[in-house]
């Protein structure tokens, strides 16, 4: 496995299908259908804010993605999604998702979106990519990382506190719990 800054080139695709197969069931009823949503978050993904995992064939098997002051690995602008979704879509989608950003605090490296491919899950490249996240957040003079996880996925939750995360913050997400599948996210912090 190899672990490299950015995404190789030819894979933003495959990155975005990457992150689709992680996030999709939270942002499928806002981003959807898939083939819009892969088109969209292909079109906004940010090579400065990630870290990639590649096989020995050069094939990606997973990405972590980082949001800092200057931008995110899955952003866009209210232009970008009225590209892709028109206008009004671009409105209310817009809306909810800001319900759901989260802030770009100082303190910690923020981790915004971690997928590994499915076929290659449980081989460590989970793990490798939160060590490369750690010596990104180290070079960047980060004490730790943050990461939130969502009530609805225990097994990311035990994986992260297997790896030396604590949860700090409970955050509920009311009414939007209809819209996005989840009630609660967990914020976890690692010292790096």
């Amino acid at each position: 496995m190899i672990i490299a800054p950015g995404i190789p080139a030819g894979q933003t695709k495959q990155a975005a299908a990457l992150y689709w197969d992680a996030f999709g069931p939270k942002l499928g009823r806002v981003l959807g259908p898939a083939p819009r949503a892969l088109h969209f978050i292909a079109g906004v993904i940010d090579p400065s804010h990630v870290i990639s995992a590649t096989n020995e064939a050069g094939h990606l098997i997973g990405i972590a993605g980082f949001k800092t002051h200057r931008g995110a690995f899955v952003g866009g602008t209210l232009r970008d999604l009225a590209r892709h979704y028109g206008w009004p879509g671009a409105l209310w989608r817009s809306a909810l998702l800001s319900l759901l950003s989260r802030d770009t605090e100082n303190l910690n490296f923020l981790i915004d979106g971690l997928a590994v491919a499915a076929h290659t899950r449980s081989q460590g490249t989970g793990t490798a990519l939160l060590d490369a996240l750690s010596a990104e957040a180290r070079r960047r003079h980060y004490p730790a990382l943050r990461l939130d996880v969502v009530d609805t996925n225990p097994r990311a939750k035990a994986l992260y506190a297997r790896l030396g995360f604590t949860e700090t913050k409970t955050t509920t997400i009311g009414p939007l719990r209809h819209i996005f599948g989840y009630r609660r996210t967990i914020t976890m912090v690692r010292p790096v």
